[in-house]
């Protein structure tokens, strides 16, 4: 995939001539090379009827999704999904979502991982993680992990783990990661290792990592949160609502004296926990008619960088979502797509009215349970992937279903 097109190039030439105190790294970056936007996805949503009960996200313990006459929040977010509260194990909303990160110009995601213990809903999150990989294979995208190391004293705590197990508890996550999902050809590989994030806040500390990491089998790319740990090769940036988008900007100056960062783009960061009951808020930082976005995304897309990370996908108690909502339609997927265009694939073609058409298979995957119907969207959603718009329009139109089966 051609990178840096004509226009960025362009752009690149007049920063130095302008007098810029320094030259991106997207100066120096082979034009062969793939560059990724990946979107940070949560899959820890349980909702009825595919899950017996509402889960914990939805509701917070002080909000109740069945019951939409109240004029309160009636869920944990001050924003609503267009498709409704969903149920992350959902093959339709798995479908849905990745067909509308693939034809906004999203590569693939970077899932919020916890692991694979039976404690709190780790092992709910695990069987979705694996679910949504196996979709992500089919579809021919792209997917990373970012390891919650803060379940580490959750488990010790719990009594699951001692504290001399940490280091290897999580080396051999890693590990089991290594086995089962780096080798694929859909997972994201940097310098030919397999990238890894971690927040790494409240879990292993630095020197923990840097034994953890040593005590691998197979390398990997790895990124601590804001700041470069001893062992990582970067460090990914996160929206920090006390601060606000200075800190992005020193983030951005921080990175380029290292081998890699990864910048954020993201739209706003609005919580609901101090409504919630949960914690006081952990700040705020304004939506500005989608300018946040706007610029968040063209600062890191033209940093050069090899990895853009969208934060978030689905996030919806914080707010940073992308995913499209009742309060913003398509707006920040139409954002991807026009940057996308302008900085990284002149030869991108998904077009804003084609942003429209998951939902669209969606609401037939639900209304429809007729087999002949589902082979038949099965085929809209591999025209889809493979570019043939006109195709997958076709194989969406009731009208020409018998004829579009029979010429599979």
């Amino acid at each position: 995939m051609k990178i840096l097109n004509t226009t960025l190039r362009m752009g690149l030439v007049m920063s130095v001539l302008a007098g810029s105190a320094s030259v991106s790294k997207a100066d120096a970056i082979d034009e062969e090379k793939e560059r990724f936007i990946l979107a940070h996805y949560m899959p820890w949503y349980e909702a009825k009827p595919v899950s017996p009960h509402w889960g914990w996200h939805w509701t917070m313990n002080a909000f109740d999704p069945e019951n939409e006459d109240s004029e309160e929040l009636s869920l944990a977010s001050h924003y609503t999904p267009l498709i409704g509260a969903y149920d992350s194990s959902d093959p339709a909303v798995i479908e849905y979502h990745l067909l509308s990160m693939k034809l906004a110009g999203i590569d693939g995601v970077i899932v919020d991982w916890y692991g694979m213990t039976n404690l709190y809903d780790y092992a709910t999150l695990h069987r979705n993680t694996q679910l949504l990989f196996e979709k992500v294979e089919q579809l021919g995208m792209r997917f990373a992990i970012c390891y919650e190391d803060q379940t580490v004293p959750s488990l010790v705590e719990a009594g699951m783990l001692s504290a001399k197990e940490r280091v290897a508890h999580v080396a051999g996550e890693i590990e089991w990661m290594a086995e089962n999902w780096f080798s694929s050809p859909c997972y994201v590989q940097l310098d030919g290792k397999p990238l890894l994030l971690s927040f790494g806040q409240t879990g292993l500390s630095d020197s923990e990592w840097t034994q953890c990491l040593q005590r691998l089998d197979t390398p990997v790319a790895y990124f601590s949160e804001h700041i470069r740990r001893t062992s990582a090769m970067g460090a990914f940036d996160w929206p920090n609502p006390s601060v606000g988008l200075a800190f992005t900007d020193r983030f951005m100056n921080d990175a380029e004296a290292w081998p890699h960062a990864i910048p954020t783009a993201f739209p706003r960061f609005v919580d609901v926990y101090e409504q919630a009951g949960v914690s006081q808020s952990w700040g705020y930082i304004g939506d500005e008619e989608g300018e946040t976005f706007r610029s968040t995304l063209d600062q890191a897309l033209r940093s050069g960088e090899a990895i853009t990370q969208v934060v978030t996908w689905n996030d919806w108690g914080e707010g940073t979502v992308v995913e499209p909502s009742v309060e913003f339609g398509y707006r920040d997927l139409e954002v991807v797509q026009e940057l996308r265009t302008k900085q990284l694939d002149e030869g991108f073609s998904y077009s804003a009215e084609d942003l429209r058409l998951p939902l669209k298979m969606l609401e037939m995957r639900r209304d429809n349970l007729d087999t002949n119907i589902g082979k038949r969207l099965d085929a809209a959603a591999l025209a889809l992937v493979s570019g043939d718009v006109a195709r997958a329009k076709k194989l969406l139109t009731e009208e020409t279903a018998v004829t579009a089966v029979m010429d599979e």
